[in-house]
């Protein structure tokens, strides 16, 4: 029996009998399995190796942010090192030491 015929049953079930809270929650999730099947299906998620690639997926990600947090930590290191090198050039020509050599 697919989750379509059970969710059609417990509809009849439910529409003859009246519904119960068990009914109901049977036939509430019987409804959220089908629309997470319909979901992955439309995703492109619903075959075998979906978890593999979701996972591949997790790993490109985390390895993009790892590179752009990289990135920026060497932007701003190379960023103070000029801000340095400018002020002891500075203080360099501040002092004169130009003449002596």
């Amino acid at each position: 029996m697919t989750r379509s015929d059970t969710l059609a049953s417990l509809m009849a079930q439910a529409n003859q009998d009246g519904a119960d809270i068990v009914t109901l929650r049977a036939i509430l999730e019987e409804t959220t399995e089908i629309a997470t099947d319909r979901v992955l299906d439309r995703l492109g998620l619903a075959d075998p190796g979906a978890e593999n690639d979701l996972d591949e997926l997790r790993e490109l990600l985390q390895a993009w942010r790892d590179a752009k947090a990289s990135a920026w930590k060497a932007f701003i290191e190379w960023l103070i090192r000029g801000f340095l090198a400018m002020l002891l050039i500075g203080i360099a020509v501040r002092l004169g030491v130009w003449e002596l050599l």
